[in-house]
């Protein structure tokens, strides 16, 4: 490693070229302080409605229009002053902005609670009275059908007002995770074999563990969860009181368990989750043979959890810069048609995109926007195929986005969590295809079969993995069972054991990998990258084939928002995941490859 890139840069000494066009939201933190103003007045306004919006379908329409302008506006507030802070966590100017924005958002809860105990207490009966005599009153029947349909889980105004104190009280949860996984938690480097100090960063520990020196992967291994064991009985502590919070919000609103809570704002049956792990249970069998052939094809006498990134084709290796990844991207997506790709490319070279790391970055990569500007993606871009798929994975969530603000009223803009990793995981599914049409040589093609079979075992596998420690967990919590560290531990080991098989060592470290996993404080966000992995093989391969009437049913499920519950969106693109298929069909795939890649190791 060269001295320049052994030490995270300062954000100031990244070159605006690559930093995401922030001032799109806001051109200065003056004229987003302004806008913070108005809203907070607006909710002032906006509380002045309660009592009446029984009067009849004049008010409620009038009050619903300011909402959504307060609302539009409050997006913008929360999103800048967010994703300001993700540029530099340490940055204590964006820190207090993002307080600020979030006590925000609890005033613009507190301001609108009077909304749903009124308008269920003036029952469907007077509002499709009101239907029939209001034409304005239109865009509001799947308002009120999500209403209504979730109807014995709202309670009074008076508990919606203490709930809306308490959420208060218990979102610092994953504040507190998230400042200290990304601003306050440091990893100790190490020196390589020449001697140079190899810093390990969260951006740059994916990288590490894809080294072809195995000393490089075993000690990022063990320096990433040095500082994670050390700090196991706080981070159980913080996922314990997540749990519990959970928990209490479901019994609250009178749901079995915080699994049917969570699963209830889709309207995903909770058969669509167990089936989900049903369906990996009865096919671990071909992990199993995925683990024993990495083991062959790296030549090891011992397979090691840090081993499992590591390419097992010979003498390739792919150095993209972002530059050339971008045009990989394009070229991959274009069975998606001229106009996909026009926008595709104004976003990925019009700002759209915060790409490297610098110092106190926030990890990882995701896309988020406010409605009425361009999407935003972040990412700690490093030079490897990962990142590839990764620009591609983010840049389809983004894509989803820009279609459904672009066809959806505001309020129906915003599409379910179910459907949210498919259009990602559609553009990886495509470029895969992409690259494997391009591969000249059998090396090359070996690599990229493994690393689809690496988006298996990641994204189909691990994410199901897991989506069952939660569902554990959270059982364990709801029953009242101790979560210390050692229980977590031993919980999470033994689905590891499972999962993989008995041809890899299992090295201690591991069991205390779920304390470095973000996502498990957002309640069972996780199993949906399983299925829309299923979901958007299925809709890759209808693109593929030709049919232009697959092409079509997709871009009306980009277009849809959520203007339609998940599941039927889905049937818009011919899947239905209420069924065992598209798991199944996923896994179907998954052994083809695997026999590819075996045939290529015999």
């Amino acid at each position: 490693m060269t001295k320049e890139n052994t030490q995270l840069k300062k954000r100031s000494e990244i070159d605006p070229a690559y930093k995401w066009h922030i001032e799109d939201l806001y051109a200065s933190d003056e004229l987003w302080e302004q806008d913070y103003k108005t809203v907070e007045e607006g909710l002032l306004e906006l509380s002045s409605f309660e009592g009446r919006l029984s009067e009849g379908p004049d008010v409620f329409l009038t009050y619903m229009g300011k909402k959504e302008a307060v609302s539009k506006r409050f997006e913008s507030v929360y999103v800048y002053a967010n994703q300001r802070y993700h540029e530099d966590t340490g940055n204590a100017a964006y820190q207090q902005l993002t307080v600020k924005a979030q006590s925000l958002a609890v005033k613009m809860e507190a301001a609108t609670v009077f909304e749903e105990p009124e308008l269920l207490a003036i029952g469907r009966e007077t509002i499709d009275e009101w239907m029939e005599r209001e034409p304005g009153m239109e865009l509001y029947r799947r308002f009120f059908y999500e209403l209504f349909r979730q109807q014995d889980h709202v309670l009074d105004k008076k508990m919606e007002s203490l709930l809306t104190d308490v959420s208060d009280l218990t979102s610092d949860i994953s504040t507190i995770f998230s400042m200290f996984n990304n601003a306050d938690l440091r990893f100790p480097s190490f020196k390589g074999k020449d001697g140079e100090e190899i810093p390990v960063s969260h951006g740059r520990y994916t990288l590490l563990l894809e080294s072809r020196d195995r000393d490089v992967r075993r000690q990022a291994f063990e320096s990433v969860y040095s500082q994670y064991g050390q700090y196991r009985n706080t981070l159980a502590g913080l996922y314990s009181a997540n749990l519990k919070n959970a928990a209490f919000f479901a019994k609250v609103r009178k749901y079995d368990s915080s699994l049917a809570m969570a699963l209830d704002g889709g309207e995903i049956p909770i058969s669509v989750y167990t089936q989900l792990i049903d369906s990996v249970h009865e096919h671990l069998s071909l992990m199993h043979r995925y683990v024993s052939l990495r083991k062959k094809a790296l030549g090891l006498d011992e397979l090691h959890m840090y081993d499992l990134y590591a390419p097992m084709a010979e003498n390739v290796t792919m150095k993209i810069p972002f530059e050339e990844a971008k045009e990989i991207v394009k070229a991959g997506l274009a069975p998606l048609g001229p106009e996909y790709g026009k926008v595709l490319a104004e976003g990925m070279d019009g700002g759209w995109i915060d790409v490297y790391e610098n110092e106190g970055k926030r990890s990882g990569a995701y896309s988020w926007g406010a409605y009425g500007t361009h999407p935003y993606v972040l990412m700690n871009y490093q030079d490897n195929l990962n990142n590839v798929f990764t620009l591609a994975h983010e840049m389809g969530h983004s894509m989803h986005s820009y279609h459904s603000d672009l066809h959806q009223p505001y309020i129906y803009a915003g599409y379910r969590i179910f459907v949210a990793e498919v259009a990602s995981t559609c553009n990886e599914a495509l470029l895969m295809e992409y690259l494997l049409g391009k591969a000249e040589d059998r090396s090359e093609k070996m690599y990229l079969i493994n690393y689809f079979l690496e988006q298996f075992k990641g994204t189909l596998y691990r994410q199901t993995m897991f989506a069952e420690f939660e569902k554990i967990t959270h059982e364990m919590a709801e029953k009242r069972e101790p979560l210390t560290a050692e229980v977590l531990n031993d919980i999470y080991y033994k689905l590891n054991r499972l999962y993989f098989g008995d041809d890899i060592v299992l090295d201690e470290q591991i069991a205390s990998e779920w304390s470095r996993i973000p996502h498990f404080y957002t309640p069972f966000y996780v199993y949906q990258y399983a299925t829309g992995y299923s979901a958007a093989i299925a809709i890759s391969r209808k693109i593929l084939s030709g049919d232009p009437k697959a092409r079509e049913g997709y871009f009306q499920f980009l277009s849809g928002g959520s203007s339609m519950n998940p599941i039927d969106l889905l049937k818009l693109c011919g899947v239905d995941m209420t069924t065992k298929e598209p798991v199944e069909s996923a896994l179907a795939l998954f052994e083809e490859l695997l026999d590819q890649m075996e045939e290529m190791l015999a």
